[in-house]
């Protein structure tokens, strides 16, 4: 048994196996591997006897489930209307320019991906953005360049 089989056993055992605990699953999974494989999404519809095209479906509707590798610092930058009232383009091009990426992409070292998401929950202090699980907010490219500067050194 592969350790990832080991972990989909065990948050099944934790969470249980019925539909409705597939979320849970797959959170775990993630928080673990960094993201959903092909493979380990046919493994858990094995073990939770579901239908692969159903955890696929579930996996692929949520944007904070991943389903590819991404970098070690996923950044997410908050794409509502509140956030780009507020500066979120110049954040986002001040990301492009110190990491050479554009959004969707990884750094050819996979240490950053930068992704665009939905409301992040902190409109009241857009613009906001998210390194795995660190909220940044009131956000402007010199703050950016700051925050950056620091993962750059990890």
């Amino acid at each position: 048994m592969t350790q990832t089989s080991e972990l989909i056993n065990a948050l099944a055992d934790k969470h249980g196996r019925n539909r409705e605990n597939l979320l849970s699953v797959l959170q775990g999974v993630v928080r673990q591997e960094h993201y959903l494989s092909e493979s380990t999404m046919v493994e858990i519809a094995r073990e939770m006897d579901l239908p692969a095209a159903e955890v696929y479906g579930t996996a692929t509707f949520y944007s904070f489930l991943e389903y590819k590798k991404m970098g070690q610092y996923v950044i997410r930058i908050c794409k509502t209307i509140t956030c780009s009232m507020k500066g979120k383009n110049q954040i986002l091009l001040t990301i492009e320019d110190m990491l050479k990426i554009g959004v969707g992409e990884t750094t050819p070292d996979r240490k950053f991906t930068v992704l665009q998401t939905n409301c992040l929950g902190w409109c009241h202090k857009a613009p906001a953005m998210l390194i795995n699980d660190e909220v940044y907010t009131e956000l402007t490219p010199e703050k950016v360049r700051e925050i950056l500067s620091e993962y750059l050194k990890k």
